[in-house]
C-alpha cells in the first residue's frame, strides 16, 4: 500500500471518518501530487507549494498538513487560464491581465477548496485551511510547477486541473504531508 494513502486511513481511523473513494496524496518534499480511486494510483502530478515551510497556522503563508475534504468545486465549464478574484471568474485569460498581475500567481482555470479534518491542526481558530482559504487550483506560471512558490495552496497545470476537476467530488480527501 502506498504509504500516503496508508497515512490517510490511519488518520480517517482514528477520526472516525469513513474513507471516501477518492483521495489526493501531496506531498510537499517532492512537489507532487497522486490521484487514487479505491487505494488504486490513478495518476501523477508535478504541483507546486508554498514557497515558505508547511505551515497550518494563520497568516503564515505555509501550505497546511494533514487530512483535508474538497469543501467546494468552483470554476465548472470556464476556458483553462481564465482568472479567479474571491472565487468569481474575471472574464479575462491571465495572459490579458496587467503585466503587474501577472507577475503573481493568479487564480485560474478551477478551485478546489479545501477544509481541514483536524481540530486543533487544520480545523478551528487560528489554523483553519478553509477559513485561510487554501485551494488546490491551476497557475498562470506553469513554468515554475515542481519548485515551492505559492502562498500556501497547491498549484498545477491548467489543463490537468481542469481534467482532475471532473474525476473530484466535495468530500472526496486530500492528504498533504512533507
Amino acid at each position: 500500500m502506498d504509504a500516503g494513502i496508508e497515512l490517510v486511513t490511519k488518520t480517517l481511523s482514528r477520526l472516525g471518518i469513513k474513507p471516501a473513494d477518492r483521495v489526493l496524496v501531496v506531498r510537499v518534499g517532492t512537489q507532487t501530487m497522486q490521484f487514487f480511486r479505491q487505494g488504486k494510483l490513478i495518476q501523477g502530478f508535478v504541483i507546486s507549494t508554498s514557497r515558505r515551510p508547511p505551515s497550518c497556522v494563520q497568516d503564515s503563508l505555509g501550505t497546511p498538513l494533514g487530512l483535508h475534504e474538497i469543501a467546494e468545486r468552483i470554476g465548472a465549464g470556464q476556458p483553462p487560464g481564465m482568472v479567479f478574484k474571491a472565487r468569481v471568474p474575471t472574464g479575462r485569460h491571465f495572459r490579458e491581465m496587467p503585466d503587474a498581475e501577472q507577475e503573481t500567481n493568479l487564480i485560474t482555470t478551477r478551485i478546489l477548496r479545501l477544509r481541514g479534518l483536524e481540530p486543533g491542526v487544520n480545523q478551528g481558530d487560528g489554523v483553519d485551511s478553509h477559513a485561510r482559504y487554501i485551494y488546490i487550483h491551476g497557475t498562470n506560471h506553469e513554468d515554475r510547477l515542481g519548485t515551492p512558490v505559492s502562498g500556501g495552496c497547491v498549484l498545477m497545470n491548467n489543463l490537468e486541473i481542469a481534467a482532475l476537476y471532473e474525476e473530484l467530488r466535495a468530500g472526496d480527501q486530500v492528504w498533504i504531508g512533507e
